[in-house]
């Protein structure tokens, strides 16, 4: 929506939001691929290009009426996503598209893209609490993330280093995440991510590792009960 029109935009995720309704589904999760430059996953992070800040209105609005008509024809919540290399990378930058989009337009919550955006995930919840509507829990491995940047490399180099892992593994502070639960009727998804080379962290018992880290630090402290 950084590059062409709601209708454009309507039509381009028309197959997709179509199987999320027919799947139950309550929110379309979605990322800003306009304005990044070519091939953005494989150039230095360095290389992301900000919008303008003089280009947030005009996109803000374009979002609220993309996201009202999600709700209107397929019933899906918007759930914008926060993410490097995207024109929401920095606090300040999500903060933007917030303040000038509607209510519709719902954000999730990227632990891990927060962190590897320079900010503390928690100031998401303060600001805009009501809003989050979706859950990515990711850690970072912030020695990797600063060698990352220090060095030059590419998201998906990053990726391949390290920078990201799960949630328990790293540097990121869930504690807020825990209390957000147990403070807010939120009741949508808790998404386990992380990153990484399967050949580093073998997908399985990884995966098992991060289930057993969300149960105990979140999930039982949250709501007071096993999983």
């Amino acid at each position: 929506l950084t590059e062409r029109d709601v209708d454009a935009e309507l039509e381009a995720v028309r197959a997709h939001a179509t199987l999320l309704r027919d799947t139950g589904a309550e929110v379309m999760v979605y990322g800003e691929v306009g304005h990044m430059p070519e091939r953005a996953l494989d150039v230095p992070l360095s290389a992301r290009r900000p919008l303008d800040p003089s280009a947030f209105a005009a996109y803000g609005e374009r979002l609220t009426r993309f996201a009202d008509a999600l709700k209107r024809d397929y019933g899906l919540g918007l759930a914008y996503h926060h993410h490097l290399m995207t024109v929401a990378e920095t606090f300040p930058e999500v903060e933007a598209v917030m303040a000038a989009t509607g209510p519709s337009v719902g954000l999730l919550l990227d632990t891990g893209h927060a962190a590897a955006g320079g900010f503390d995930y928690a100031r998401l919840i303060g600001a805009f609490g009501p809003r989050i509507n979706h859950i990515h829990l990711k850690d970072v491995r912030a020695d990797v993330m600063a060698d990352v940047r220090v060095r030059g490399l590419s998201f998906n180099e990053g990726v391949l280093a390290g920078m990201f892992t799960i949630p328990g593994d790293g540097s990121v502070d869930f504690g807020p995440v825990a209390r957000f639960l147990a403070d807010s009727d939120y009741s949508g998804w808790l998404l386990i991510e992380a990153e990484q080379d399967p050949a580093k962290a073998p997908p399985a018992p990884t995966v098992q590792r991060a289930f057993d880290f969300v149960t105990d630090r979140i999930l039982k402290p949250a709501y007071g009960a096993p999983a």
